[in-house]
C-alpha cells in the first residue's frame, strides 16, 4: 500500500455502508491525543525538533514487534505532498482539515491499508490516533484504538501525569485525551423541526453537534457529527457509555421522525426522493451544496423502501467523489467552479446508472402507493 493509491482511490472502511444502525449513523469515530514526553509541543517546535518526532514515531511503527501486533502501517510525510493532495486525505476523513493546511512542523500521517486506522503525527499534538469504522460501532473503535495506543505507548513515553493523566496542547483533550463521535444522517429531524432542540439538549450533557468535517464546518446533507466535549475527570469508557446513550435516543427520535413523516406526509416525501433521483440521474451541472441535499434525499428514501437499486456504500463513496479536491485530483490543470460542477454531475450519473442486468426490469426506484 501506498500513499499514491490512498489519493486515487475515494473509497475507504468507513463508507462500506453496512453494521448496527447504518440506515442512520454513517461512522463511529474514536481519537486520541497523545504527546512524546520531554518533546515541545507541535506549535512550539523547529524544524529539527519536528523531525526529531517523526523520526520516533517512524521507529516505533518500524518495529518487528509493533508490526505483529498491529499489522503493516505505513507513514506518508506531508510536506513531500502538495496541497491538493492534502485535502483529498481531509475529504476522506483521514487527516484533520488543520492537518491539510499547516505547513510548518515536519509532519506526516501513518495509515493502515484499510485506513480505519490513521495517525496524525505532529498535528495539534505530537500524535492523533484515530479509528474511524462504518455504523454504529463506538465499541469495537475503542478496541482498536486502545489496542493502537497501548502498542506505541510500550515504544514511546507518552507525557502523562498522575493527576492530570495525559497531557494535551489543549487542555480540552487533557486527562483521558479521548473524543469519540457519531456521523448521523438525521432528515426527519430537520424536516419536523426537531434538531435544533435535540442539539441544544445535547449541549446541556456535554456533548457538541458539528458538521461533516468536524469542528468549525456547517451541517450539509443533515449529516451531523456528535461529539463528547468533556476529556478530564471521566473515563474512556464512561465517555463512551454516555455517547453511546445518547446516540441511540437521538437515533430513535430520529426513527420516530421519519415514521411520523410517511403516515402524515407521504405523497410529499415520496416526490422529494424521487425527484432528487431523477435530477441526480439526468442533471449534467451539480454543485457541491445541492449535491449533498439531493444524496440526503436519496440517502432517505433507500431506508424508506423508495429505492431499491442504489446502495449507502454507492452514497458514502460520493461524499468524497464530488468534492472538490478529489475531483481535481485527476485533472492536470486547475479547474474553475462549472467544470468542477460538469464533471460532478458526469459522477453521480454513473455512479447510479441502472444495472442493465437487474432481474425483472427492476433498476429504478419504487412507489410504495
Amino acid at each position: 500500500m501506498s500513499i499514491q493509491e490512498t489519493l486515487n482511490n475515494a473509497f475507504t472502511k468507513w463508507m462500506e455502508g453496512e453494521g448496527p444502525e447504518a440506515r442512520i449513523v454513517i461512522s463511529s469515530r474514536v481519537r486520541l491525543a497523545r504527546n512524546l514526553a520531554g518533546q515541545l509541543f507541535p506549535h512550539l517546535m523547529s524544524q529539527e525538533t519536528g523531525q526529531a518526532v517523526v523520526r520516533l514515531v517512524q521507529d516505533a511503527i518500524a518495529d518487528p514487534a509493533v508490526r505483529e501486533k498491529l499489522g503493516p502501517l505505513f507513514y506518508a510525510p506531508l510536506n513531500d505532498l502538495s496541497l491538493l493532495e492534502r485535502q483529498i486525505l481531509m475529504e476522506k476523513h483521514l487527516i484533520s482539515p488543520q492537518h491539510a493546511q499547516d505547513e510548518q512542523a515536519p509532519r506526516g500521517v501513518i495509515l493502515r491499508p484499510d485506513e480505519a486506522v490513521s495517525i496524525m503525527v505532529n498535528e495539534e499534538d505530537h500524535l492523533r490516533v484515530q479509528v474511524l469504522l462504518p455504523a454504529f460501532q463506538l465499541e469495537a473503535a475503542w478496541r482498536m484504538a486502545n489496542l493502537v495506543d497501548d502498542v506505541l505507548e510500550s515504544k514511546l513515553d507518552f507525557a502523562f501525569d498522575e493527576q492530570y493523566g495525559y497531557l494535551s496542547c489543549c487542555p480540552t483533550n487533557v486527562g483521558t485525551g479521548l473524543r469519540a463521535s457519531v456521523m448521523m444522517h438525521l432528515p426527519a429531524l430537520a424536516m419536523t423541526n426537531q434538531a435544533s432542540g435535540v442539539f441544544t439538549a445535547l449541549s446541556k450533557v456535554g456533548f457538541v453537534v458539528r458538521g461533516f468535517y468536524g469542528e468549525g464546518t456547517e451541517a450539509k446533507g443533515n449529516l451531523f457529527q456528535v461529539s463528547n466535549q468533556l476529556t478530564l475527570g471521566l473515563s474512556e469508557i464512561e465517555i463512551l457509555d454516555r455517547l453511546m446513550t445518547v446516540s441511540r435516543q437521538v437515533i430513535e427520535q430520529e426513527q420516530m421522525g421519519r415514521r411520523s413523516l410517511m403516515k402524515e406526509r407521504p405523497s410529499q416525501i415520496e416526490d422529494m426522493v424521487f425527484r432528487a433521483y431523477g435530477i441526480l440521474t439526468n442533471a449534467r451541472l451539480l454543485n457541491s451544496e445541492e449535491t449533498m441535499f439531493y444524496l440526503s434525499c436519496l440517502r432517505l428514501g433507500i431506508d424508506l423502501g423508495l429505492l431499491h437499486n442504489v446502495s449507502n456504500r454507492t452514497l458514502n463513496e460520493l461524499l468524497v467523489r464530488t468534492r472538490a479536491a478529489y475531483l481535481q485530483g485527476d485533472n492536470k490543470g486547475a479547474m474553475d467552479a462549472f467544470n468542477r460542477s460538469l464533471k460532478r454531475a458526469a459522477i453521480i450519473r454513473k455512479a447510479l446508472a441502472p444495472d442493465p442486468g437487474a432481474q425483472n426490469n427492476r433498476s429504478g426506484p419504487e412507489s410504495l402507493t
